[in-house]
C-alpha cells in the first residue's frame, strides 16, 4: 500500500510529430495526479476518483474498449494492457487526485495513465520504475491502453514525459531511435531558465480539446495517407532538402500541409536543442512561434483562443508563444523574462472577456521530476 504520482507535461516543441517517428521536447509539470493504493489478491479493481466524485468496480478480464470508459478506462487500461504483455499484474483499490487540468493539453491522461503504470510496479515487485529502460516499457504500456482502450490514437510522447522526464531537464525523445523492444530513445538536456531571468508561461484557455473526438485521429490519417503516397516507412524518412521534391509529388493540399509541417516540426526540434544546450533563448522563442505558425497555418489544429493567447504574450514581450499539446483548444505556452511574466494574465484575462470568450488561466512552471 502507498502513494504514487506523475506528472502532466508541457511540449516544448514537436508537436504531433511522435506518431510520424519524430523529435519532441517535453518537460513534466509541477501539476501531478496521484494515486493511493493497495493490491488485491483477485482481478477485481476498484476506482475512486476524489475530483469527480465518482467510482468503477471492473474485474480485469473484462476490461475493454467498451468498458469501463471515461477516466477509469484510462487507468484500468494500463493494467489491462500489462497483463497482455504477461506480467503478473492483479486487482487493486486506488483513490485518484490530480490538479492536472482536464482536457486543456496538458496531457492529465498520461498523469492519471503514469501513476497506476508506477504504483502497479511496485506493488506487484515488477522492478519497471528502477531504470530507464523500465519506465521505457511503462511509458509503452501507458500508450497502449490510452490507444486501445480509451480509444485514442496518440502517439507516446505524453506517457514518456510523464514516465522518464527528470527535474531541471527537457526530454529529447526520439520515435525513430528504437532499441531491440521498440522502445524509443530519449536524452535529457538542460532547461533552466531562471539562471537566464525567464520563466515560461502556461496559457490555459479553457477550451477543452479531446484527443478521441476525431480531429487528432484525421491529421494522423492523413500523415498516413501521405506515407503511402510518398512511398515512405515514416515521414521521418524526409530530410529538409528535399522537402520540395516530395511535396511536389501529393496533389491533395491537405497532404501536402501535414507533410510541410511534420518534416519542419522535426527540424525545428533539433534547432531548439542546440539553443537550449547554447543557452540561446532568443533563439529558442523564434523556433515557438515558427512552431506555432506552422501548427495554425499548415496543420490547421490551433484555434483563436490560441492564436490570441500567444499574440498577447508577444505584446507583452515573450521571446516567442506557441500552442502546445494536440491542439482545438487546450493551453498555450510562452518563454518570457520574468519581470514581465505577472502582467500577461490580466491582460489577456482582458482581451478574452472584451471577446465574450470565458477567462483563461496563466501561470509559470519549472521542469519538474517524472513519476515517482
Amino acid at each position: 500500500m502507498g502513494v504514487w504520482s506523475a506528472p502532466g507535461r508541457v511540449n516544448l516543441i514537436g508537436e504531433h510529430t511522435d506518431y510520424n517517428r519524430g523529435l519532441c521536447l517535453p518537460i513534466a509539470m509541477p501539476q501531478r495526479a496521484w494515486l493511493a493504493a493497495s493490491s488485491r489478491d483477485d482481478d477485481l479493481i476498484r476506482l475512486v476518483s476524489n475530483d469527480l466524485r465518482e467510482s468503477v468496480e471492473i474485474s480485469l478480464g473484462d476490461v475493454g474498449s467498451e468498458w469501463p470508459g471515461g477516466w477509469a478506462a484510462y487507468q484500468a487500461g494500463v493494467l489491462w494492457a500489462m497483463r497482455q504483455a504477461g506480467l503478473p499484474v492483479r486487482g487493486i483499490d486506488a483513490m485518484l487526485k490530480s490538479d492536472v487540468p482536464i482536457g486543456s493539453g496538458l496531457s492529465s491522461s498520461a498523469a492519471i495513465e503514469g501513476c497506476i503504470a508506477i504504483a502497479a510496479s511496485a506493488l506487484f515487485d515488477l522492478g519497471l520504475a528502477a531504470d530507464d529502460r523500465g519506465r521505457a516499457k511503462l511509458a509503452a504500456l501507458c500508450q497502449r491502453a490510452e490507444n486501445e482502450i480509451a480509444g485514442a490514437p496518440t502517439g507516446g510522447l505524453d506517457q514518456t514525459a510523464s514516465l522518464r522526464a527528470e527535474a531541471g531537464k527537457a526530454l529529447l525523445i526520439d520515435f525513430d531511435d528504437l532499441d531491440d523492444a521498440g522502445l524509443p530513445s530519449a536524452r535529457q538536456v538542460p532547461f533552466d531558465l531562471e539562471a537566464s531571468g525567464l520563466a515560461l508561461l502556461v496559457m490555459n484557455t479553457h477550451t477543452p480539446h479531446a484527443n478521441v473526438d476525431g480531429q487528432y485521429g484525421a491529421r494522423r490519417r492523413a500523415c498516413q495517407h501521405a506515407e503511402a503516397e510518398l512511398g515512405v516507412a515514416s515521414l521521418r524518412e524526409i530530410c529538409p532538402e528535399d522537402l520540395d521534391a516530395h511535396l511536389a509529388r501529393l496533389g491533395e493540399r491537405a497532404l501536402i500541409r501535414a507533410v510541410r509541417h511534420v518534416v519542419t516540426e522535426t527540424e525545428r526540434v533539433r534547432h531548439a536543442v542546440a539553443a537550449a544546450e547554447a543557452m540561446d533563448w532568443v533563439r529558442v522563442g523564434e523556433l515557438f512561434d515558427a512552431s506555432h505558425a506552422s501548427l495554425r497555418d499548415d496543420y490547421l489544429v490551433s484555434c483563436d483562443r490560441l492564436d490570441v493567447a500567444c499574440a498577447v504574450a508577444k505584446d507583452h514581450g515573450a521571446l516567442g508563444a506557441r500552442m502546445t499539446g494536440g491542439g482545438f483548444g487546450g493551453s498555450a505556452i510562452a518563454l518570457i523574462a520574468s519581470d514581465l511574466a505577472d502582467a500577461v494574465g490580466p491582460d489577456l484575462e482582458a482581451e478574452y472577456a472584451d471577446r465574450g470568450w470565458g477567462a483563461p488561466e496563466v501561470f509559470a512552471i519549472t521542469a519538474s521530476a517524472g513519476a515517482g
